[in-house]
């Protein structure tokens, strides 16, 4: 007795193999693509993006630029580090901070609190951009909470 054989009827959309499928299985699938093997299958799901140096193709996923390491050389070529770049606002606000410790004293503007490693720098107008020493309060953690917390507590808020 002779085995039956079925005809291929359509072709993997990424190898081209001839393959059968039930009908129904063509119609139900996403746009008619049908797969010879789950390889094939785990290929069309792959998103990739060029390479932004030699256009090679990279896994979406891995939120990579360049595809390695002589491509990622040559896109950082002619960059100028630490050259005009923007002032760091950790080195200005520390800078604002040893200043306030020296004019002030060690200790909270509010409360007297003394240990001086944990005060922090306050605005009185509330723009941080506002740097005048005028303007700025050195208070310790608990002061600053109280200074902006307090006003937006839900707990200020009287139930009727």
């Amino acid at each position: 007795m002779e085995e039956y054989k079925r005809n291929p009827n359509t072709k993997c959309t990424i190898c081209k193999t001839p393959i059968y499928r039930r009908p129904i299985n063509i119609k139900n699938s996403k746009n008619g693509n049908t797969f010879c093997s789950m390889k094939c299958y785990g290929i069309s799901c792959r998103k990739e993006n060029p390479c932004i140096v030699c256009g090679k193709l990279i896994l979406a996923g891995l939120h990579k630029k360049t595809c390695g390491r002589s491509c990622a050389n040559i896109n950082r070529a002619g960059t100028k580090y630490k050259i005009g770049s923007p002032k760091s606002k950790v080195k200005s606000q520390k800078a604002l901070k040893v200043r306030l410790l020296d004019e002030r004293g060690e200790k909270c503007e509010r409360c007297s609190y003394e240990k001086y490693q944990i005060l922090e720098v306050h605005h009185k107008d509330r723009d941080r951009k506002n740097n005048n020493l005028d303007n700025l309060l050195l208070i310790c953690p608990n002061c600053h909470a109280e200074e902006h917390l307090l006003e937006k507590s839900w707990l200020n808020k009287k139930f009727d």
